[in-house]
């Protein structure tokens, strides 16, 4: 056993990494689909929608053979509405919701069409939108992730210039870096934020990172509001033996690494043991199965009636031919010459149920061991507590305090997205962008005497 890059052909990895939910293959396929929906009234649809996104009417638009009004639709309500058209858990949210599920029939695949109406606006940079005056005034926003991108164009939109600070060297944080590549690829990413960007008055400083090249209070002193979308990042830690061993790898690494470096060049294990069993968790599962692993094995502590994962996600981990453990939580990891070799594991069993409502596992004092080479850690992810800390911003356990309006305890300074809510979807920190902008639009207004919506 060894952890070793370049296991497959190029043709597999294109094979193995190609687009896991294709678009319709031509627009008469598109329009059939589209012609089932019923366009309720007081759609179901649109209320799941975290962005309002009018469902009904972009669809009713397609029909109607109105490309540019279906595109304007989901991209005024959503700005990366393109991409959240991949990534969303729609079966959870807006197909979900669709009234079809009532009559068991398959819902409108909304994703799909949603792809068909905005993909072609993001390539080829459709003018959807038009700046208002300039205010002169300047925003900056820390994060150009979905939040930060979100809270930028609509502040853009209405005439107020703003500067985006990012500490990688691309633009679309979760989106670039820490999906899985065969559900939105790295070009589409750059063309969505190329997308978002070319609305003007949007200006993104790359390598630029919050507490190290930046700080805090030089942007409070520069601009006349912040943002801040840093989002979560640190990985969860397990807190057992052997965790330092060569081939324990933490998932958001990982993904990072095979985002970044490409697939060949990103080593992966001949046997691999995921622990967790959230999105991340998958996402780290069916790469590594996709990169060549022989056997890659996810061990979760509950059973599958509590997983923090949709259903259709653990559906394409099966398919990939991950094994599943449950009722099993690390205890140990095993290693000779400093390499992994082994995982000791506590075999559980579920006792009373916690304040989520989910039972909590409990020791029943076996054990067993896994063989493997690798061992990758997707426990969940924790805030950046020592930033957020160290600039003075309340917080709750790592994750910044905002009030009603999305203001933090810093005057001018509003935060939103994943370094709020401690980790959400896409489309949960795009709303939280629209929501940051809108109030930073009355705190410049309030604090100016100038008319922002005039």
């Amino acid at each position: 056993m060894a952890i070793v890059n370049n296991r497959l052909t190029a043709e597999q990895y294109e094979q193995n990494f190609s687009d896991i939910h294709p678009p319709f293959e031509s627009r008469e396929a598109a329009l059939i689909e589209a012609n089932r929906c019923l366009f309720c009234y007081d759609a179901p649809c649109m209320k799941s929608c975290p962005t309002s996104i009018d469902v009904p009417k972009f669809i009713r638009q397609i029909t109607t053979d109105n490309p540019k009004g279906s595109a304007h639709t989901i991209l005024s309500a959503n700005i990366l509405g393109g991409g959240c058209s991949k990534v969303c858990p729609v079966e959870k949210l807006c197909e979900g919701s669709c009234v079809y599920n009532l009559m068991n029939e398959p819902p409108i695949s909304i994703a799909k069409l949603q792809r068909f109406s905005t993909e072609k606006a993001i390539t080829e940079k459709w003018p959807l939108f038009r700046r208002k005056p300039s205010k002169n005034k300047k925003v900056a926003v820390v994060g150009a992730g979905p939040a930060g991108l979100s809270c930028a164009h609509a502040l853009s939109r209405e005439g107020v210039e703003v500067t985006i600070y990012e500490k990688e060297s691309k633009g679309g944080g979760l989106m670039t870096y820490g999906i899985a590549a065969y559900k939105v690829t790295p070009q589409f990413c750059e063309e969505e934020v190329d997308f978002i960007t070319s609305l003007g008055g949007i200006t993104i400083k790359y390598h630029q990172e919050l507490g190290k090249t930046v700080s805090l209070a030089d942007l409070q002193h520069q601009y006349d509001a912040v943002y801040l979308g840093i989002g979560v990042g640190l990985a969860r830690q397990l807190d057992i033996p052997g965790e330092t061993l060569h081939g324990v790898e933490d998932a958001i690494r990982f993904i990072y690494n095979i985002r970044t470096n490409g697939y060949p060049a990103t080593p992966v294990g001949d046997k691999v043991a995921v622990i967790g069993l959230g999105m991340t968790a998958i996402d780290a599962a069916t790469q590594a199965k996709r990169l060549g692993a022989r056997e890659v094995t996810i061990v979760y502590r509950r059973t599958q009636a509590e997983i923090p994962c949709t259903e259709a996600e653990l559906a394409i981990a099966k398919l990939d031919g991950c094994r599943l453990l449950w009722l099993a939580a690390p205890q140990e990891i095993r290693g000779e010459n400093g390499h992994v070799t082994q995982l000791v594991c506590r075999q559980m069993q579920l006792g009373e149920a916690d304040a989520s409502g989910r039972r909590i596992p409990v020791e029943t004092g076996e054990t067993f061991v896994l063989e493997v080479d690798m061992v990758i850690k997707a426990a969940g992810q924790m805030p950046f507590e020592g930033l957020i800390s160290g600039n003075q911003l309340e917080n709750r356990y790592g994750k910044i305090t905002i009030d009603a309006t999305g203001s933090t305890n810093l005057r001018g300074v509003f935060a939103g997205g994943d370094c709020v809510n401690g980790g959400k979807e896409v489309v949960d920190a795009v709303q939280a962008g629209k929501d940051g902008a809108k109030a930073i639009l009355e705190f410049l207004k309030y604090f100016s005497g100038f008319g922002l919506h005039g």
